[in-house]
């Protein structure tokens, strides 16, 4: 996988976030170390993986596993060709 796909998990991820916690959302994103974050668009430097799931971390500092749920929900139109290998654990 590479990048672009990275990016649009994180953005699938921060949006659906966003939908349910709204601004929050971004100002959480933007803790993450590897998010390039200006406006609403959003870039992933680094291991996307690991950024990733720092990402999913950081949601669920604030509100658990249900965050965790809405993370997983959100990426879900996006795995068709996305090797479980190339997922967090906290994402499976």
């Amino acid at each position: 996988m590479d990048m672009t796909d990275y990016t649009q998990l994180v953005s699938a991820v921060i949006k659906q976030q966003e939908f349910i916690i709204g601004p929050v959302a971004w100002n959480e994103a933007r803790k993450v170390a590897g998010l390039v974050i200006s406006d609403h668009s959003v870039s992933v430097s680094g291991d996307g993986k690991a950024v990733l799931e720092s990402l999913v971390k950081q949601y669920a500092t604030l509100f658990g596993e249900a965050s965790v749920a809405v993370c997983k929900e959100a990426i879900r139109p996006l795995l068709s060709d996305v090797k479980k290998e190339e997922i967090p654990q906290i994402l499976q």
